[in-house]
C-alpha cells in the first residue's frame, strides 16, 4: 500500500484543490452554496490529480526521462516497485473513477445548468482525463513539447475556478481574474519542477519550456508567474470590494522569500524544497480567501 501512496504524490494534492477552494469560496458569497456539489467537486479533482500524477510517473519512465540522472524524488515504475503493466492498470483505474465523479457531479448540478453547458461540462470532463493523461504519455505527449505550461494555467487556474463556481450558479466575468491568480501559481509550481530537472530533460529530449528559454530566462519567468498571480489576485480583490480579502496577501511574505532563494540558487537540486513553499503557499491563498468571506 505505501508504494501506491508515494506513487499517488499526495503532496501535489493540495495545490489541486486550491482552485475549487477558491470557486466554492466566491460561490459561497453569493449565497450559491451546495454541499454535495463542493464534495463531488473535491472527489473529481482527487481522482484527476492523482490520475495525472501516476500517467506522469508511466510516461516519464517509457520515455526515459525517469533515470539515475533525476533530481526529484525517484518514481514508482522507475524503482522497479510497481511495474508498466500495473501503473497502465491503475490509470484506467483512475480515468474511470475521474469519469463516474465528474458524472454525478454534473448530474447534481443539473439543475444550474443549460443543456448546452450541461453538454460543455461533460466535453471538459472528458478532455481533463484526457489531459490528464496525455502530459507525458502517448508520442505527442504535450508535456515534451513545452505546452504543459499553458495547460496547468487553463486547468488549475480557468477550469478549476470558473469551472467549479458556474456549477453553483450563473458565470461572473471578474472571477477570471481570480482564476488567473491561480493559475499563475500553479504554473510556476510546474516551472520549478521544470528548472530543478531541466538538464535530464534537455538530454532525454523533454522539451519543456524551461529547456526552451534555458535557465537564467526561466527564472525571470518564474519571477513573472508568482508576481502576476499576486497581482491579479490583489486587482480581483479590490475589483470585487473585498478589502478583507487582502489578508491572502500575507502569502507573499513566504513568496517572496522564495524567489530571492530561486535568484540565488545555483544548484537545481536545492529548489526540490522550494516546491513545498509555493504549493503550500497557494493553498493558503486559497483557504485565505475563503476564511475572508466568513468574516
Amino acid at each position: 500500500m505505501n508504494r501506491w501512496l508515494s506513487a499517488f504524490r499526495l503532496r501535489t494534492l493540495p495545490l489541486s484543490l486550491s482552485g475549487i477552494i477558491a470557486g466554492s469560496a466566491a460561490a459561497y458569497a453569493t449565497n450559491a452554496w451546495d454541499g454535495l456539489i463542493f464534495s463531488l467537486a473535491i472527489a473529481t479533482t482527487l481522482f484527476l490529480q492523482i490520475l495525472s500524477n501516476l500517467a506522469n510517473d508511466l510516461g516519464d519512465s517509457q520515455k526515459g526521462a525517469d533515470n539515475e540522472n533525476r533530481v526529484g524524488p525517484t518514481r514508482a515504475v522507475q524503482s522497479g516497485e510497481i511495474s508498466q503493466k500495473q501503473m497502465k492498470n491503475a490509470v484506467v483505474l483512475f480515468a474511470l473513477l475521474s469519469l463516474i465523479s465528474a458524472a454525478f457531479l454534473i448530474v447534481v448540478a443539473k439543475e444550474n445548468l443549460t443543456d448546452n453547458v450541461l453538454y460543455f461540462y461533460l466535453f471538459l470532463a472528458i478532455a481533463s482525463i484526457i489531459a490528464a493523461i496525455t502530459y507525458t504519455v502517448g508520442k505527442k505527449a504535450y508535456g515534451y513539447h513545452g505546452l504543459g505550461d499553458i495547460m496547468v494555467f487553463i486547468f488549475f487556474g480557468l477550469v478549476s475556478v470558473l469551472g467549479v463556481y458556474s456549477l453553483y450558479t450563473q458565470f461572473s466575468y471578474h472571477l477570471i481574474f481570480l482564476a488567473a491568480t491561480f493559475g499563475f501559481l500553479s504554473t510556476a509550481v510546474l516551472n520549478l519542477n521544470n528548472l530543478r530537472d531541466h538538464q535530464n530533460d534537455k538530454n532525454v529530449g523533454k522539451r519543456t519550456l524551461v529547456v526552451h528559454l534555458g535557465w537564467n530566462k526561466a527564472k525571470f519567468y518564474h519571477y513573472f508567474l508568482v508576481v502576476s498571480g499576486l497581482i491579479t489576485y490583489a486587482f480581483y480583490c479590490l475589483l470585487d470590494n473585498h478589502i478583507l480579502g487582502l489578508l491572502g496577501l500575507l502569502v507573499a511574505f513566504p513568496l517572496f522569500k522564495h524567489l530571492v532563494k530561486v535568484k540565488t540558487t545555483t544548484d537545481p537540486k536545492l529548489l526540490d524544497s522550494e516546491l513545498k513553499v509555493i504549493a503550500l503557499s497557494t493553498f493558503s491563498l486559497s483557504i485565505l480567501y475563503g476564511l475572508t468571506l466568513f468574516l
